[in-house]
């Protein structure tokens, strides 16, 4: 009788080890995952930081680039009327 109480408690206790053991791998898996949930939100707004610099770039440079041919287009015009008057 006195064997199998300690059978009983070894078994309890060895389970309860294990137990313990699973618990502290999930906490770490749990952390693990809020940590890289946070990382990716991070790199998410990083991107639309990056897009959103890209587009402001890029819509400076179309600015630039409308200007520049406006202004070819008004020295060509002018070139043309001087042309016109100099016949």
């Amino acid at each position: 009788m006195e064997n199998v109480n300690y059978i009983t408690v070894l078994f309890g206790s060895l389970i309860s080890i294990l137990l313990s053991v699973v618990a502290y791998f999930i906490k770490q898996l749990h952390t693990d995952f809020k940590r890289m949930e946070k990382d990716l939100v991070e790199v998410k707004t990083m991107a639309l930081i990056i897009k959103t610099e890209f587009k402001s770039g890029n819509d400076l440079l179309n600015q630039k680039v409308e200007y520049l041919e406006k202004r070819i287009n008004n020295i060509e015009l002018s070139i043309l009327k001087n042309q016109e008057y100099e016949k």
